[in-house]
């Protein structure tokens, strides 16, 4: 018997494995800096946790807007915003569609769905290739690259070439952490289905599907199932100040958390009995479906939970998972560099979470599902911290990423994840281009990644616009009007939200006095290639694909208001106009406007009008030649 197969063989810069969150970001990201990049999913849809398949919040650094100004911007902010216009009811299906087009409208990055990877060639210490299975076309595909990035969340890619890695608990000896465990052991947190019901106007009654487990309420009693109740866990909205005892866990009488049936429970998690939790995968599957079923039953037939007329809508298949292995990174994220809010020499991304450790799964029901340490403010994530400390073309990042358990609990969740893919995506790019080992990047070509997201709209805390290229460091700014507070020479701040009370904004007068505008005036002409303007989107309000109907309504329909909508960018000359671009119908924060190379000495923003804030507000004008333009 002859055994037929089609073999395809493609080469690329950069391999990205895995097509969530953390992959979009870091292969977008490679492919606008020019680099030819492949993305491999072993999915139909792109997003991992937070696809329709799974359908997780992308919760990230404001911890669910407990701490303002902290939402994640650059790539993962792009999307959306994109997602807020077009996706008005929170569908998760349009959300995959957002995802799709996002990548498949880079011109240098080719997508693969539905294909596994199964083996790596490793030469010298170093993956030259991987190999794969398409099943929707039978193809296996054998894929080289020069640097590959692993967004597997498993570190799947890491694991088979050789990678060092770690799983569990650490002790407390091995990073000095003081919430660390006196003993090291293998416990890690559990994985989860999520479900979603409506509520009709009559009484819809239910029967399990399959084999259930049955719960009692004194079983659930630290697992609120009810329409709406108390939780241990923390909603600050009301308190706006996180509520830490000396310990930085949550605490308090105010720790309320409003949960409603539409809303599958995050609660509603099995971490496996053996050691390897990827190998129990699909046991874990298994039993999570039945405590699915069961906890549904519970609500539905076992007492009054408030929920007669609710229905199933949907249940997950696909569980999502917390935790499995780590890389070995050049630096390992501790406990220590979360809680003081460390500012690293070359950290590429932030967080912000809580150490957010969850506890036995559900059938540990003598304790709270999770044990959250908050602290104020956010903390960095060093370039170091993705970079394999024995595969020197290796970068991995989402829950992968080198760092300790305790301080994985806070980087995993799904807008850190976003934030860490856009730097690794960028440093594989920077790195290509000057011909230098990841892990031997001077400090000039770290700086340069540094700036590079910067001016892709990312924040690093404690740090600010640097850009040798950036014409408008020398301009001088003048403004129509503005507001106290707000001038408009805070667009060269180098800071492009508020940050310790500046608001690093300029704001005009209300429209309704006249359209405003804004300029800046070059010391000499100079042939301008591209005007970049960063807009406000308010990163204190709340901006996710989620389906909690409490999220959803904390949230604007469509797009921010602060945004500008309609305006125009005019190039002067000796006071007259050389040129003139409209930008109409903008929904997003970053805009960046082409003009060739027009040689001019000023450059004037003219605002018609916003998406509905009475005034304009920008927060940074940048101006490039054709020598720092745009790759």
């Amino acid at each position: 018997m002859s055994i037929r197969s089609k073999n395809q063989s493609a080469d690329f810069d950069v391999v990205v494995v895995g097509g969530g969150m953390t992959g979009i970001c870091a292969a977008k990201a490679c492919a606008r800096l020019g680099v030819k990049t492949a993305l491999i999913h072993a999915r139909p849809v792109l997003g991992g946790n937070a696809s329709s398949e799974i359908r997780v919040g992308a919760c990230g650094a404001t911890a669910n807007h407990i701490k303002p100004n902290l939402e994640e911007t650059g790539i993962f902010q792009e999307i959306l915003l994109e997602n807020k216009r077009v996706n008005p009811d929170y569908n998760f299906s349009v959300w995959d569609a957002v995802l799709y087009n996002s990548v498949r409208q880079e011109k240098n990055l080719i997508v693969y769905l539905n294909t596994d990877m199964y083996d790596c060639d490793v030469q010298d210490g170093r993956i030259t290739g991987i190999t794969c299975y398409q099943g929707t076309t039978e193809i296996h595909w054998h894929i080289t690259g020069r640097i590959f990035i692993d967004c597997t969340g498993n570190l799947t890619l890491g694991f088979m070439s050789g990678a060092d890695y770690t799983t569990g608990r650490e002790d407390k000896a091995t990073y000095n952490e003081p919430h660390a465990q006196d003993q090291a052991d293998n416990q890690r947190m559990g994985n989860t289905l999520f479900f979603k019901a409506v509520r009709r106007d009559h009484p819809v009654p239910f029967t399990p599907p399959i084999e259930v487990y049955h719960f009692t309420e004194d079983q659930l009693r630290f697992r609120h199932h009810g329409n709406v109740g108390s939780l241990y866990s923390v909603d600050q909205h009301e308190t706006g100040s996180a509520l830490l005892d000396e310990t930085h866990q949550v605490t308090g009488d105010k720790a309320i958390e409003k949960y409603c049936l539409e809303y599958g429970y995050w609660w509603i998690e099995v971490p496996g009995h053996q050691d390897d939790i990827i190998s129990e995968y699909e046991d874990i599957r298994d039993e999570v479906l039945k405590c699915v079923y069961g906890i549904w039953n519970h609500i539905k037939n076992e007492g009054d939970h408030g929920a007669d007329n609710y229905e199933l809508a949907w249940v997950g298949m696909l569980p999502g998972m917390r935790e499995s292995r780590r890389m070995q990174a050049l630096y390992m994220l501790n406990e220590n560099d979360v809680l003081s809010n460390r500012v690293f020499d070359d950290a590429v991304a932030y967080g912000g979470w809580p150490m957010d450790v969850h506890v036995g799964g559900l059938f540990n029901f003598d304790n709270p599902p999770s044990f959250m340490y908050a602290f104020p403010g956010c903390y960095t994530i060093p370039l170091r911290s993705f970079i394999s400390r024995n595969v020197p073309n290796l970068l991995a990042g989402g829950r992968a990423l080198g760092a300790s358990k305790l301080a994985m609990s806070s980087a995993r969740v799904i807008a850190t994840c976003a934030v860490g893919g856009q730097a690794m995506g960028t440093a594989a790019a920077i790195a290509l281009q000057h011909g230098c080992e990841l892990s031997d990047l001077p400090a000039q070509y770290i700086r340069e990644v540094q700036q590079q997201l910067l001016r892709d709209d990312c924040y690093l805390p404690g740090f600010g616009n640097e850009d040798p290229h950036d014409l408008a460091h020398c301009a001088q700014v003048s403004a129509s009007s503005e507001t106290p507070g707000c001038e408009a020479i805070n667009l060269l701040s180098g800071v492009t939200r508020m940050v310790d009370g500046h608001s690093n904004v300029w704001q005009s007068a209300p429209l309704s006095e006249g359209l405003p505008s804004v300029m800046l005036t070059l010391p000499q002409a100079h042939a301008v290639a591209q005007v970049q303007l960063t807009l406000d989107t308010n990163l204190s309000r709340p901006l996710k694909i989620t389906m909690s109907p409490k999220r959803q309504a904390e949230q604007l329909p469509g797009v921010p208001p602060e945004l500008l909508r309609d305006y125009d960018v005019v190039l002067l000359r000796d006071g007259q106009e050389v040129a003139r671009r409209a930008v109409r119908e903008n929904c997003q924060r970053l805009n960046r406007i082409d003009f060739g190379n027009v040689v001019c000495d000023a450059v004037r923003i003219e605002i018609q009008a916003t998406n509905g804030l009475p005034a304009a507000r920008i927060y940074e004008v940048r101006v490039y030649g054709s020598e720092g333009g745009q790759a």
